[in-house]
Parts: structure tokens; C-alpha cells; sequence
């Protein structure tokens, strides 16, 4: 086109393209195409420049090492149960010729003798005992282990804190003969004023009877210094496991203004109830096997006493009938008699730490199946 003067127009430069804007070369170069991987027509983005020719060679990968670890671990499991196993097999082995001889019922009598030509042998006394002074001992122990733990994880400074917590694991390191020897000659005479006033306020419960005689090595006494063994195991696990609560759990429950006990309440005990059953199951654990303390501070009744079921009074555990009478493992017919009150002993443990396991699955977080929501509309009114 022509300018008015007829003289032709000067030819205009060429408006620059981005691409030609854009630097294309260098070791930081940027491409355009690559700007828009994602195209509008669904075009594939140009690929990028091919950096190296060299391919990359990996070594030879071993698996010695898996194999290893796989199979130390599949053993350890495995000699574990085989362990357990043998010992039951073994226990019922020497056990069966003794009962397949008592003349009386092995469950339900009270009457132990099993020498002679006509043995008879129960083990309803010995039941009795070691089950109510663990549970004894667990109704004192597991509230104190509870509120120590509590105490030193959210309500104590760390100063004061890390103190309580090693005096409390230093429990566990003291011997049951140190337990025996102080329960019964110290803290048996402390308790006699307790022993006294329970006996005075409910003794018309049989079970908080008082007999006749001084009461000191009686099934209660054994029950609380049990306790006091067993806590610091509880109180350790319940620890760790309070210490253990999601920071999100307890900062919305404060966010949402919760004092610190509706937050322990609400967050920190239903996060915390499976470790502290495992916890107490192991601790019940350790109290129906004691042996050496209770041998010391339980007074042995006299057989021909009549029995009585109250907690003042005397008796005899499976473990400490076993330890008392370890000189009697003269004949076969004795041994087997001895061995199964161990068998006994044996299966109520492992049935204790079976219904642990499954009171954990069941409280675990996460094993409880998720309520049905009610659909849109379903039950509204017409």
C-alpha cells in the first residue's frame, strides 16, 4: 500500500515471537514447548533434550541378608511356641499317671495328700488362694499405677517427674526374698490396725472374718505386698502408653475447652485402655506365679484346721505348695501330685494372657466396626 505522496512506505520490523524471545541455548536453557505440558488441544509437550547417552548400571542386588533376617525371626517365633509347648506336654505327661490314681476329686477337694497307697489330692484350696490374692492385689495396684502414671506423664514438672518415675521403676529391681523378708517382719505388723477395722466394719462377710490368732501372715497382707510388686511393671507400660497420645487428641480437646481432666478423660484414657490392659494382665501375671514371697509371709494352716475362706486368715498357693514341699518329690506318685497343681497353675496363666489378647483386640483403636449411618430419607415421615 502506498503512502498519500506515492511514495512507497518503509517496510516495518517483524513483531518477535516469544519462541525467538525465550534463550535456547546454554546448560540453563528453557523451552517454550515444555512451559505447556499441558496442552488445550491435547497435544503431548515436546519432550525433553536427552542429557546423557549413558545407561546406568545397578550392581548385583543380594537377598543373603532377607534371608537371613527371615529366617532368625520365622525360628524365634517358632522356638517360642515349640517352648511353650513342651513344657504343657511335659507337665501333662508326669501329671496323668498321679491323677488316673487320686481317689477324690481333683477339682473340687480340699484334701491334700497324695502319698500312700490311697492317695487323694485337691487343689480347690490352693485355687482359691492364688485367685483372690491376685485380685486383691490387682484392685490395689492397677487405680495407683493408673494415677502415678498420669501424675508424672501430665501433672508433674520434669524435675519432680523423672525422680518419681525412677523410684517407681526401682521397685521392680528389688528381689522377692527383700519382699518376703520385709512384708513379714515390718509391714505385717503395720497392717494389723487395717486388718482390725475391716474385719470390725464387715466382718459379718465371711470373707472378712476374723479368726482367731494374730493375723499376720494372712492372705491380705500377701495381697498388698503383691501390689506393691506388680506396680511398678503397670505403672511403666501405662506410662509409655499415656506418653504416647496424639498431640492432635489432647491440643483439641484443650482447643475446645477442656480442662486438663475432661482432656485425660476424653482423649488420653480411651487412647491408652489397650496398653494398660496389657499392662495389668502382666502384672496379674507376675502375682499368680510369686513364689518366693508369698512361701515367706503365708502362714501355712494346719491340715487338720477346717478350711476357711477369709482373707485374715492363713493358706497356700499353687507355687508356694510346690516350693514348701519340694523335699516330698520323693516318689513318682508325690511328684506327679505336685506337678499337677503346675499344670493347673500353667493353664489358668495362659488362659489369663489369652483374654488379655483379646481384650486388646477388641479395645484397640480401630478394631471396632464402624456404626451404620441412616440413608438420606430412610425412616422420615411421609
Amino acid at each position: 500500500m502506498s503512502s498519500p505522496d506515492g511514495t512507497e512506505p518503509p517496510d516495518r520490523p517483524a513483531e518477535p515471537r516469544i519462541e525467538d524471545l525465550v534463550e535456547t541455548t546454554g546448560p540453563a536453557a528453557v523451552h517454550f514447548e515444555t512451559l505447556t505440558d499441558e496442552q488445550d488441544d491435547g497435544r503431548p509437550a515436546a519432550p525433553e533434550p536427552e542429557q546423557s547417552k549413558e545407561k546406568l548400571e545397578l550392581g548385583p542386588v543380594g537377598h543373603l541378608g532377607d534371608r537371613l533376617f527371615s529366617g532368625l525371626a520365622h525360628g524365634s517365633g517358632g522356638l517360642v511356641v515349640a517352648i511353650v509347648a513342651f513344657v504343657g506336654i511335659f507337665l501333662l505327661a508326669l501329671a496323668i499317671p498321679s491323677l488316673a490314681d487320686n481317689n477324690t476329686s481333683f477339682l473340687f477337694s480340699r484334701v491334700w495328700e497324695p502319698g500312700g497307697s490311697d492317695p487323694k489330692f485337691g487343689i480347690a484350696a490352693l485355687f482359691y488362694t492364688t485367685i483372690i490374692s491376685s485380685i486383691i492385689a490387682m484392685l490395689i495396684a492397677v487405680p495407683i499405677a493408673i494415677g502415678v502414671a498420669l501424675f508424672v506423664t501430665y501433672y508433674a514438672p520434669r524435675r519432680i517427674a523423672t525422680p518419681v518415675a525412677h523410684a517407681v521403676d526401682l521397685l521392680a529391681a528389688v528381689p522377692s526374698i527383700v519382699y518376703g523378708l520385709w512384708g513379714l517382719l515390718f509391714f505385717a505388723p503395720i497392717l494389723l490396725p487395717v486388718i482390725n477395722g475391716l474385719s470390725d466394719a464387715l466382718g459379718w462377710i465371711p470373707v472378712f472374718e476374723k479368726p482367731v490368732g494374730d493375723n499376720v501372715g494372712v492372705i491380705f497382707t500377701i495381697s498388698v505386698v503383691l501390689a506393691i510388686m506388680i506396680l511398678p511393671v503397670v505403672t511403666a507400660i501405662s506410662r509409655e502408653i499415656f506418653a504416647q497420645t496424639p498431640i492432635a487428641h489432647r491440643e483439641g480437646a484443650l482447643a475446645l475447652g477442656s480442662t486438663k481432666w475432661e482432656m485425660i478423660r476424653m482423649a488420653v484414657l480411651p487412647y491408652g485402655r489397650s496398653g494398660v490392659t496389657s499392662a495389668a494382665m502382666l502384672g496379674l501375671g507376675r502375682a499368680l506365679g510369686e513364689t518366693v514371697a508369698v512361701m515367706i509371709i503365708l502362714t501355712v494352716p494346719n491340715g487338720n484346721d477346717p478350711w476357711n475362706s477369709s482373707i485374715f486368715s492363713g493358706g497356700e498357693t499353687f507355687a508356694s505348695k510346690i516350693a514348701n514341699n519340694a523335699a516330698e518329690f520323693d516318689t513318682p506318685e508325690k511328684t506327679g501330685a505336685f506337678i499337677a497343681a503346675g499344670l493347673v497353675l500353667f493353664v489358668v496363666t495362659f488362659l489369663v494372657n489369652s483374654a488379655a489378647r483379646l481384650i486388646v483386640a477388641r479395645s484397640a483403636p480401630g478394631a471396632k466396626r464402624p456404626r451404620r449411618t441412616r440413608r438420606a430419607g430412610e425412616g422420615a415421615s411421609v
